[in-house]
């Protein structure tokens, strides 16, 4: 009978052990919160273990500041992990430290990861002005990335002053990205607020972005994205594209934005597209119940993207716009017209939806609308007056 007791009890232990979370502070790993001792390797420290640990685990990172320069964290792992930060993650001051690395921390080929809290200052003012001045200057670097990560989280995470896009998604499945914060000057370049390609059901929640760039872009690849209670301004809005760069490049569909507010920024809604042949296309795209308060184009496609006039034949875009619904869309335009729809020539727009459309500008002067190359429908009030 005592070893039949001993058998229960040692399988109801080995049961807790497996599930239980095993934790790993990057302190004792050496890293120091005075943001000055360089804590990079404290952390790489921390991951090897964590990765390697046969139980679930978690790589604490204690209030404070760490400094941290560019640093990899590989998959893929043999459970799942959770990084909580309750600090401040710092890059070096001289912007040439992260150099020509195209990333400051990058998560790569790892499953079941969750990065929850914390800041991330990047420093990213001294690349800006070495870019203002005309000078060399390093490619810079996104702040985080992750790179083939499938059943990915980051949440309650706030980054400012990216040198680059302050969170990049990239060829991954199932990441949620929710209470999140992204913040730059309206002049600082390319630092938009999070960015998705070749990436299947990212879901963005409750995210407020502030930067120089594109609120959220979208990339080729782009399938299964979800976008609910984005408030973005300043910045240049949500923006698919540009794409058709390439002629063999992957399509964007099922996208959705929904229930959220834009102010004092620039191309809103925006579907941007090189004049040049390519097998791609944008399809099944909604946008509903955004509201527009003082904003350059709140709604345009423009399919006559091409930068110097160079690598343009013909100027027809080869990408095929289908299946586009706005819905429910109000507010102001900084610009007197509020919908442009520049489609290409050799594959015009179609199915374009427009219902309940309430922009004005200036609110003396009536609003305009632009069409050129396009076919759809239109469903209740239509302000400006409909072009379709």
């Amino acid at each position: 009978m005592n070893s039949i007791i001993s058998i229960i009890l040692f399988v109801a232990w080995f049961g807790i052990a497996q599930g239980a979370t095993v934790t790993f502070n990057v302190i004792t790993f050496g890293a120091k919160p005075d943001g000055k001792t360089d804590a990079t390797q404290p952390f790489l420290k921390a991951w090897a273990a964590a990765c390697t640990a046969t139980t679930a685990s978690r790589i604490y990172v204690p209030k404070g500041r760490y400094l941290l320069r560019s640093a990899e964290f590989r998959g893929p792992c043999k459970n799942k992990i959770r990084v909580q930060i309750d600090g401040t993650l710092v890059a070096p001051l001289d912007h040439r430290a992260l150099g020509n690395s195209d990333y400051w921390i990058l998560f790569i080929q790892v499953n079941w990861l969750s990065v929850v809290g914390g800041n991330l200052d990047a420093k990213g003012a001294g690349l800006w002005a070495c870019k203002a001045s005309g000078q060399t200057c390093p490619t810079g670097a996104r702040s985080i990335t992750f790179n083939w990560v499938n059943n990915g989280e980051i949440k309650g995470l706030t980054s400012i002053n990216s040198q680059l896009m302050h969170i990049v998604i990239n060829s991954c499945k199932n990441v949620k990205v929710s209470n999140v914060k992204m913040i730059a000057p309206d002049l600082s370049p390319n630092t938009d607020g999070i960015h998705v390609q070749s990436s299947t059901g990212v879901t963005i929640t409750n995210a407020l972005i502030q930067t120089g760039d594109d609120c959220i872009s979208i990339g080729p690849g782009t399938r299964n994205l979800w976008m609910d209670k984005i408030k973005c301004g300043p910045g240049h809005g949500v923006s698919i594209g540009s794409l058709g760069r390439s002629f063999e490049e992957d399509g964007v569909e099922n996208v959705t934005l929904i229930n959220s507010a834009f102010s004092g920024s620039e191309n809103r809604l925006r579907i941007k597209t090189w004049a040049r042949p390519s097998k791609g296309f944008v399809r099944n795209i909604n946008f509903r119940n955004i509201v527009m308060k003082n904003v350059e184009n709140p709604i345009i496609i423009d399919q006559n993207y091409c930068p110097n006039n160079q690598g343009c034949p013909s100027q027809g875009s080869g990408i095929k716009i289908s299946q586009i619904t706005y819905q429910n869309i109000q507010g102001s335009s900084a610009t007197k017209v509020a919908m442009t729809f520049d489609c290409s020539h050799t594959n015009p727009c179609s199915n374009i939806k427009l219902h309940d459309i309430k922009l004005t500008y200036l609110k003396s002067t009536k609003a305009q609308s632009y069409c050129k190359n396009i076919a759809g429908s239109s469903a209740g009030v239509i302000m400006p007056e409909n072009c379709l």
